[in-house]
């Protein structure tokens, strides 16, 4: 059965007159008129109104209302057989029912196509007096606005009879009565309402008597205990006393004099909160009636009974705000009332909403507003009441309606009292757009959509008042077991933050709600509410960092909402280049600040979040025009990821359990899917291809092969995509040394693979040259390896040549370097420019590739020789003699080298070999280039050895310096080394052996004869044998049969 709304039940119609059957109407005292307020003060007739037992005249006026039927206005003396007239008889003496019920209807025509206007004319009009805070013209003006009559402060009760106030002795009688039930107890139903009763007729004596306000301020303690005690004792779930009725009644004539007993101290505000819950709380109407009739009881007694007992709740808040200039009452009962507002049982919600809505309608009646205003709410009453017109109750509804209605009038003299008075335009520019707005649709219609409600009620809201409107909001979206609320609260939202844009205050926590309610939303249309909501605040430029800030700070992966979020994005499309943009500099900053012990875990949110949005493919226009910038800040963190876990990243407290980290997720991981989604959504299918095919990824992954991977990459885009190519090398240009280590590595090493690009050679030489030479000089090996490559791809422009001359001391200074791969690129890039080497130059560099022959590095051993054989051909005419010596100290170890086990180091010896012969203008035997091992041609390494013993002077250097390959490391030039010694002492001069004698060298050879390989002791003690004899007898020759019987012996 639906709430008594307002009017549809009589006021007390008959005077209550306690056990000392005094009247508690009076008439006007002369002595009390001239120390306060006159009998006919407003307040005060409101209370005879109450009391009086005359009709409301038939005239009364008509009320807007948005319930469904015509406007209505029945006289129900006379009707006996309408529902809601309950006789006399039936109720019971004690129940005091009055017994001619007048019941007005009010509600909205259905034909009724008005708008609520707005007349802006009333602001041409406002003359006001700088010095006074009240409203003026444009407040008296406002019911016109929005077609509310103002009750004026007028006497509107004429009709209502006036009695003579009690003499002194009534009044003493009256005290001494309650001063019994203070220090006694009421026990039955008949002393509690002769209690109430009591005092209510006392507090109407108080304009006239100082002992009543004497005794009733000094015992507003006992009077609040006693109330609460009352209340305390009736039963929760029935109505079937009118105890509950006498106390709000009581509290209203207390009220109306200025008596409040429920506002202040702590026990009072105990007594409203505990009084409202008592009336919210009781069962539906339809429950009491059935209790009723279990008991015997009439059905029309409960029903009537509780009818009265919510009219009188709803007075009693009526009378609070009566007089409320500051809107402090409104703000007591607001925090007492939004509980209720918000129940989500069915009746409770909509006794709360009839109950505020007569409050909003009293306060729209008497408002008179001064500062300060101490109502600071208006935001979530405002969301309260929209949420509570799309309730799916049609009682509810209705009555938020009109409640809304009453707001908004309250809304715009609230906001005209506090606006500057300097400057007025920015309510004008309000009322304007509300008017636009509201002349759109008719009032029924308006009311009854929560998301044009929010509409104008967004215009005159101020930030932190549209914050509270949308937690309020927010908060509706979690009324699960109401999804025309949650459906309610969701358009709500989005009006607001398409309407408002750029006026919210509090934006973090309002997203700390709104992302939380994201994780929690289990219904799709709820939580595709709140992910439209999120876009339109992550597409304000204003809030897009702040909501990203609260999206990073989630467990990764991302739970399947919000990734849902993160791929059904909708914003518009000029947005989406500064939301991905911003997103992407999230990343960036953490590899701008130095390398920390912990990876920042914003760094591991930002490349999931950027995963999951390549996934969705809903930005696909800004990752296109973004793509240099996502490839190569993705390529940075999969460096910084390498051999990370999750337990090296700085976590914050409380985001992850111990149990939710797995050992699978690691950054690394959540790089290289973002990388590879983000070349498959740009349609690189090459190049994906490529890293595919070579085990790309696994070389981006490797610690020691990540710059390889990177490698592998940049070329394919430059082969495969070259225009994309040039415009990462252009954004790289500047960015090369920023960051840290790891950032500059792979910055670097990417940009050094696109200076094979043509286009390079437009890069200016501090971008290119300048920037290769600084990474030269770097004490990182790494930066060497990309600054040599570098420079091998700029060598090759014929423009670039003339300023890579500049570098060769540097490049010759990385000769001597431990790191192979540094080596072998400098003699790479001096291969390339050893023909235009200046004679200087060129020496040392021979010199400093004459100590890398027999390094243990093949590939330096191999390639120092090439360029060695390179530098002698480079020499010119006029320089050969200053280059000799040199060449004559190298034959000893090419020849040897030519019996090295590595083949292609042997076949380089021989190639370069031959070179030196050339440029010594020799001929050198065909057995020098025989691949076979020489013990196995005893021959031909007689006629070699014949060969140098002829054309080389200073043997004797030549032995020493064959010794010294006799300690080398490999067998196979040991021994070649100690044959040659054998074969070559008989070609020794008489008079060095006679100077210098053969000591020396048959020490050396000793100390072979203990060598672990018996060929190499054979072979040393035969070469002894031949060294001793060359000392002893000069004159005598090794026979070649002597030789090869000693080393067939050997093979066999």
């Amino acid at each position: 059965m639906p709430l008594p709304h307002r009017g549809r039940v009589s006021r007390l119609a008959s005077s209550r007159v306690a056990s000392t059957s005094f009247s508690r109407a009076t008439t006007q005292s002369p002595r009390r008129a001239g120390r306060g307020a006159p009998w006919s003060s407003h307040a005060q007739r409101l209370t005879r109104q109450r009391h009086s037992s005359e009709q409301v005249p038939p005239g009364s006026e008509l009320q807007a209302d948005f319930r469904s039927g015509n406007w209505l206005l029945e006289r129900a003396g006379g009707d006996a057989g309408h529902s809601r007239q309950t006789p006399r008889a039936e109720m019971g003496s004690k129940h005091r029912i009055c017994n001619r019920v007048e019941v007005v209807i009010p509600c909205a025509s259905d034909g009724d196509s008005r708008s609520v206007d707005l007349q802006l004319s009333n602001l041409e009009v406002i003359k006001k007096d700088p010095s006074s805070h009240e409203l003026t013209v444009l407040d008296l003006n406002i019911s016109d606005i929005f077609g509310l009559p103002r009750e004026p402060l007028t006497d509107s009760f004429r009709h209502l009879t006036h009695q003579g106030p009690p003499d002194e002795a009534t009044v003493k009688k009256l005290i001494e009565f309650i001063q019994e039930f203070f220090n006694g107890e009421l026990k039955s139903e008949p002393e509690k309402l002769t209690f109430l009763k009591s005092l209510s007729s006392l507090s109407r004596t108080l304009p006239y008597d100082e002992a009543t306000e004497s005794f009733i301020h000094s015992h507003i303690a006992d009077i609040v205990r006693i109330l609460n005690m009352l209340v305390e004792e009736e039963p929760l779930h029935s109505l079937f006393s009118p105890v509950r009725q006498e106390v709000f009644v009581t509290i209203t004539d207390l009220s109306y004099q200025d008596v409040h007993l429920l506002f202040g101290s702590e026990d009072r505000v105990d007594l409203f909160s505990l009084i409202t819950k008592s009336i919210i709380t009781l069962p539906s109407v339809k429950t009491l009636t059935h209790m009723q009739e279990t008991m015997a009881r009439g059905s029309s007694d409960s029903e009537c009974l509780y009818r009265q007992t919510f009219q009188a709740f709803s007075e009693m808040l009526q009378s609070l705000v009566v007089k409320d200039p500051h809107l402090e009452n409104l703000d007591t009962i607001f925090t007492h009332m939004d509980p209720w507002l918000q129940s989500i049982k069915d009746h409770e919600r909509e006794r709360a909403t009839a109950s505020m809505t007569q409050v909003l309608k009293c306060l729209s009646r008497h408002l008179n507003l001064k500062l300060p205003l101490r109502f600071q709410r208006l935001g979530h009453l405002a969301a309260v009441m929209a949420l509570l017109c799309g309730d799916a109750l049609k009682e509810v509804a209705e009555e938020a309606a009109e409640g809304t209605h009453y707001l908004l009038h309250i809304t715009l003299r609230l906001k005209y009292i506090t606006q500057d008075k300097k400057n007025d335009q920015s309510l004008r520019r309000a009322m304007k757009k509300c008017r636009e707005f509201l002349e759109l649709y008719s009032i029924k219609q308006f009311y009854s959509c929560p998301f044009k409600i929010a509409q104008v009620f967004e215009v005159f809201l101020n930030s932190n008042e549209l914050c509270q409107f949308v937690m309020t909001t927010l908060d509706g979206l979690k009324t699960l077991k109401h999804l025309r609320t949650q459906q309610s609260a969701g358009e709500l939202l989005i009006t607001l933050v398409q309407n408002a844009e750029s006026r919210f205050e509090k934006v973090p926590e309002m997203m700390g709600v709104i992302c939380s309610q994201l994780l929690v939303s289990s219904q799709p249309g709820v939580r595709h509410q709140v992910i439209t909501t999120l876009s339109l605040f992550i597409s304000r430029p204003k809030y897009t960092d702040i909501v990203i800030s609260h999206l990073l700070c989630h467990p990764v992966p991302y739970d399947r909402y919000l990734a849902e979020f993160w791929r059904t994005l909708k914003v518009e499309l000029h947005s989406t280049t500064w939301i991905l943009w911003r997103l992407l500099r999230k990343l960036q900053k953490c590899h701008n600040v130095p390398t920390q012990e912990k990876m920042a875990y914003v760094a591991v949110a930002a490349t999931d979040a950027l995963y999951e949005v390549f996934v969705g493919n809903r930005l696909r226009a800004a990752t296109f025009r973004l793509f240099p910038q996502l490839l190569m800040t993705l390529l940075i963190q999969v460096h910084h990821s390498i051999g990370l876990t999750m337990s090296d990243v700085a976590i914050p407290s409380g985001l992850y359990t111990e149990q939710e980290v797995s050992s699978e997720v690691t950054p690394l991981c959540f790089a290289v899917q973002a990388t590879k989604t983000l070349l498959l959504r740009t349609q690189c299918w090459q190049e994906f291809h490529i890293m595919e095919k070579k085990k790309g990824w696994t070389l981006l992954a490797g610690r020691d092969c990540h710059l390889q991977g990177i490698s592998l990459l940049a070329n394919a885009l430059l082969e495969r995509n070259h225009l994309l190519a040039c415009k990462i090398m252009y954004l790289l240009v500047p960015l090369l040394n920023r960051g840290n280590d790891k950032h500059q590595l792979t910055s670097a090493a990417f940009f050094v693979e696109l200076l094979q690009s043509p286009v390079s050679r437009r890069l200016p030489r501090v971008y290119s040259v300048a920037r290769l030479k600084d990474w030269l000089q770097h004490g990182n090996n790494l930066f060497k390896i990309v600054a040599l490559k570098g420079l091998c791809y700029l060598i090759r422009h014929q423009e670039m040549r003339e300023d890579i001359e500049s570098l060769l001391p540097c490049i010759l200074d990385l000769l001597c370097e431990t790191d192979e791969k540094i080596v072998l690129l400098a003699i790479q890039i001096l291969l390339q420019r050893v023909r235009t080497m200046d004679f200087p130059t060129l020496t040392a560099m021979m010199r400093t590739l004459f100590s890398l022959f027999g390094d243990v590095r093949p590939d330096v051993h191999h390639f120092s020789m090439t360029l060695f054989g390179a530098s002698i051909k480079s020499v010119k005419h006029t320089d050969k003699m200053n280059v000799e010596n040199q060449v004559l100290d190298s034959l000893v170890p090419l020849l040897l080298y030519t019996q090295d086990e590595n083949d292609a180091i042997a076949e380089e010896s021989s190639r370069v070999l031959t070179i030196c012969a050339q440029f010594l203008k020799w001929k050198l035997p065909q057995e020098v280039h025989c691949r076979g091992p020489w013990y196995l041609n005893p021959g031909g390494a007689e006629t070699v050895s014949k060969f140098f013993g002829k054309k080389c002077k200073g043997k004797v250097n030549i032995l020493a310096q064959t010794l010294m390959f006799s300690k080398n490391a490999k067998l196979p030039i040991r021994r070649a080394a100690v044959l040659f010694v054998g074969l070559f002492a008989k070609y020794m001069d008489h008079t060095e052996v006679k100077m210098k004698g053969t000591d020396w060298i048959e020490d050396d050879l000793r100390n072979l004869l203990n060598d672990p390989e018996p060929s190499l002791r054979i072979i040393t003690s035969q070469a002894l044998f031949q060294v001793q004899k060359v000392g002893t007898d000069p004159d005598a020759e090794q026979t070649v049969f002597g030789w090869r019987k000693l080393l067939c012996h050997l093979h066999t």
